[in-house]
C-alpha cells in the first residue's frame, strides 16, 4: 500500500490510512489532561505520540543523560538532547551547507530560501 502524496509504502492498509493523517493534519485524539491533540491513539502503534505524551503528565523522568544531570520523560527526547553534547547535526539543507541537530530547525531554515512567511496577522494583512 503506497501513499499517493509522498510514495511511502506500507505492508498493511491500516498503516497507510494512519499515515495519511500526517498529510491532512487531522488530529482527532485529544489528551485527557491537556489540550494537545494527536493523529493516533492506538496502543499497538509504534509511533504513538499520544501514549508517549501521556507519560509527560506523571512527572516521571526515567531517561537520564549520562553526560549531565538532565532527565527526560521520553527516550526520544534524551536521544535528541545527547546531540548537544556530541555536536551531531544529521539534518542538512539541500540548498546550502547548513546542518541542524533538529529537523524542526531545518524546516524553519528552509523558509529562508523560499521566502515563505508562515504566520499572518489576523488584525492586518502583514505576514511574518
Amino acid at each position: 500500500y503506497k501513499c499517493n502524496q509522498c510514495d511511502k509504502a506500507f505492508t498493511r492498509n491500516g498503516d497507510l490510512c494512519r499515515h495519511k493523517k500526517i498529510h491532512t493534519g487531522v488530529k482527532p485524539y485529544q489528551c485527557n489532561q491537556c489540550d494537545k491533540t494527536f493523529s493516533q491513539n492506538s496502543a499497538s502503534s509504534l509511533n504513538n505520540d499520544l501514549i508517549r505524551h501521556l507519560g509527560t503528565h506523571n512527572g516521571k523522568k526515567p531517561y537520564q543523560c549520562n553526560q549531565c544531570d538532565k532527565a527526560f520523560s521520553q527516550n526520544s527526547v534524551l536521544i535528541t538532547h545527547k546531540r548537544t553534547h556530541i555536536g551531531e547535526k544529521p539534518y542538512q539543507c539541500n540548498e546550502c551547507d547548513n546542518t541542524f541537530s533538529l529537523n524542526c530547525n531545518l524546516i524553519r531554515h528552509l523558509r529562508t530560501h523560499t521566502g515563505k512567511k508562515s504566520y499572518q496577522c489576523n488584525q492586518c494583512d502583514k505576514a511574518f
